[in-house]
């Protein structure tokens, strides 16, 4: 147990992915159990945004975290009262009882305050001023949170939605923050001879591109939203092509960041055209920025962060390619069936099935790793 939560990754990557199963596994086989006051297609979306991906996304900063600032945010009791938060909001979320609801409010508003207020503390006291962004993009997405779960208790849809895209937006910034700090890292330090520029300016200036989206999108700017938009995907591929994509093509641990990277930058793209006007499916963008974008690289962050952490070789089996390339199909596979066809209903199935396929098999590799003692 001390080792289990020495560092938050540990607990939090296991809760995160098995939660990503568990959700998309009653979403797609069972939605008629979805009969809490969250529920249906609300409950899928906020459980796959905070539920799962940016909960990975704060199990990942709070271990970083000890590297960039030289302090550890997260240990021991906090990560498990962290836990047991995370833990009672998606049962909460679940409960068909109203004072449920509220109850799992409250906790996973703590939970994502705990996590903001933790790096704050650690980029204060060790003065990590090229860190200061990260407690603000946490305490966004439990703000946004708050806002998407009230307006979802009004039955507010179009606020729900505009809610929803504004934390979809601040999760793209924080991904792309991410990614661009450590993939070239990552790169660099695996294949002999790789040199990739730091694209200090333009990731700036993709920063601020964010930054304006999200203003734009919540005062009601289309045309801006879709410029600004437009600008951070273009430079999100601008930067991905800079890496080298093809030094790293033999290496499975490097090449499914990539392509999370690229999922990113192509949905913001899409998502650019549909506030410009252009008619695409509602779906689109969200399901390119999530899955093709978010999960893709979040599969690839879990495993090479959790090989790097507990001592591991950093290099694939067989079994992590195979949870590589079931994702990688059920993102296809989802895709396709956002178009209106006969055969829409059984694609997203067989979505279903890969994604959960890709996640037992990380759960199957990684559980035993995550459970034990740094090697």
């Amino acid at each position: 147990m001390k080792a289990f939560l020495e560092l938050a990754f540990r607990p939090l990557y296991l809760a995160g992915v098995g939660w990503a199963l568990v959700s998309i596994a009653l979403w797609i086989y069972a939605p008629f159990s979805l009969t809490a006051p969250l529920g249906g297609s609300v409950w899928h979306a906020h459980e796959m945004l905070w539920g799962f991906i940016a909960t990975i996304a704060l199990g990942f900063l709070m271990t970083a975290g000890t590297n960039w600032t030289g302090i550890t945010p997260m240990t021991g009791k906090v990560v498990a009262l962290a836990c047991v938060l995370w833990a009672v909001a998606r049962v909460g979320f679940l409960v068909p009882l109203e004072s449920a609801f509220w109850v799992a409010m409250v906790s996973e508003m703590a939970f994502f305050a705990l996590g903001a207020g933790a790096m704050l503390r650690a980029v204060v006291i060790s003065k990590s001023t090229r860190n200061y962004a990260i407690p603000g993009l946490l305490a966004g997405l439990g703000a946004t949170d708050a806002l998407f779960l009230l307006s979802a208790r009004d039955g507010d849809y179009l606020q729900l939605m505009q809610n929803f895209n504004a934390a979809l937006l601040v999760m793209a910034l924080l991904a792309l923050l991410i990614g661009r700090r450590v993939i070239a890292f990552f790169a660099m330090t695996a294949v002999h001879s790789l040199s990739i520029p730091k694209h200090m300016e333009t990731g700036w200036v993709q920063l601020g591109a964010c930054a304006v989206g999200l203003v734009s999108l919540l005062a009601g700017f289309p045309v801006l939203t879709a410029a600004a938009l437009g600008l951070a995907g273009v430079l999100a591929l601008v930067q991905l092509i800079s890496w080298k994509p093809l030094a790293v093509r033999a290496n499975a641990l490097l090449w499914i960041l990539y392509v999370g990277y690229a999922g990113i930058g192509i949905g913001l793209l899409f998502a650019a055209l549909q506030y410009a006007g252009v008619d695409l499916p509602r779906v689109l963008p969200v399901h390119t920025i999530a899955m093709a974008g978010f999960s893709v690289l979040i599969l690839g962050m879990v495993t090479r962060t959790a090989l790097g952490h507990t001592g591991r070789p950093l290099a694939t089996d067989r079994s992590i390619r195979s949870s590589y390339w079931l994702m990688l199909l059920a993102v296809a596979l989802r895709l396709a069936a956002i178009a209106d066809t006969p055969a829409s209903a059984t694609l997203l199935l067989m979505a279903g099935a890969a994604w959960v396929a890709s996640l037992a098999l990380y759960l199957w590799q990684f559980t035993p790793m995550l459970i034990r003692p740094r090697n």
